[in-house]
């Protein structure tokens, strides 16, 4: 096929420093784009578009689109190969060190990010990305599936976390599916999956201080095997517990985000 011959990796020899893993699977990057769903007029930027597989399609539908590229060798084909189709942004930049925030938005819209993100930065990537949750429409990403399961965790699970706190705490996550080591070159020895991540407009369980319960969060999954008694020590006592409805000898990975908040709202109300 003529998409399979556009990603060849023979053109560019995947770079482990950068975590490369370029996808070719017709199927899986149709399915993606249509998850997607890209509309003319609409702002979205793509995390590390590589080869292009999921940035050719994309910017079919939508005419234009920023992307933003670490490996510098990639640049040159960036600027030129897409012409045609419609306007390419490009921004040489680390993501993990962008600011998405400059990336221009009409008024009234919000910005979409995209992207298949390297395993090795995905974790804190989306950490930096949360930073301008109330300018983001969604995002989708194409991540380890270990991490979409840690994002979209419950609490009592082994996966639930920190990372699934905090995303949860500014977005509506959802799992969308399963993507197999063979849909990229090279294959990862590990299985991947598509996230939707959309920001709350009106948080369901809103923060008197972010810091606060950010901290509470860190902490608690720090020692998440001890009890909140324990684990929450100098952060929050058993009174503040109680006085928010939790039972100081639960665990902290047995809290949910409304619990969290609630921990932390009742600690921020009783400071002098």
């Amino acid at each position: 096929m003529a998409l399979l011959e556009t990603l060849s990796p023979v053109e560019h020899a995947p770079k482990k420093r950068f975590g490369q893993h370029f996808l070719h699977d017709p199927g899986i990057i149709s399915r993606i784009v249509g998850a997607i769903d890209p509309q003319p007029g609409q702002t979205l930027v793509e995390i590390g578009p590589g080869l292009g597989a999921i940035t050719r399609p994309v910017l079919a539908r939508c005419q234009q689109l920023h992307v933003v590229e670490l490996d510098r060798s990639l640049i040159p084909r960036l600027h030129t190969e897409y012409a045609d189709i419609g306007e390419l942004v490009v921004h040489a930049a680390d993501a993990l060190k962008f600011d998405i925030g400059t990336v221009p938005v009409p008024p009234g819209q919000g910005l979409r990010v995209i992207g298949n993100l390297p395993y090795n930065i995905s974790t804190p990537l989306i950490f930096h990305l949360l930073k301008w949750a109330d300018g983001i429409q969604d995002m989708h990403f194409l991540l380890q599936k270990e991490v979409v399961d840690r994002l979209t965790a419950l609490p009592g699970t082994a996966e639930y976390g920190r990372l699934g706190i905090m995303v949860q705490y500014h977005c509506q996550a959802e799992a969308l599916f399963h993507v197999g080591p063979g849909a990229f070159r090279p294959p990862p020895r590990v299985d991947s999956a598509v996230v939707r991540l959309v920001p709350w407009k009106t948080p369901p369980w809103p923060a008197q201080d972010d810091t606060l319960f950010a901290a509470l969060v860190h902490q608690g999954f720090t020692r998440r095997r001890k009890t909140l008694r324990n684990a929450l020590q100098g952060l929050a006592d058993p009174a503040a517990m109680m006085a928010a409805d939790i039972d100081p000898g639960r665990r902290p990975e047995t809290l949910s985000v409304a619990e969290f908040v609630r921990l932390a709202n009742q600690v921020a109300t009783g400071r002098p």
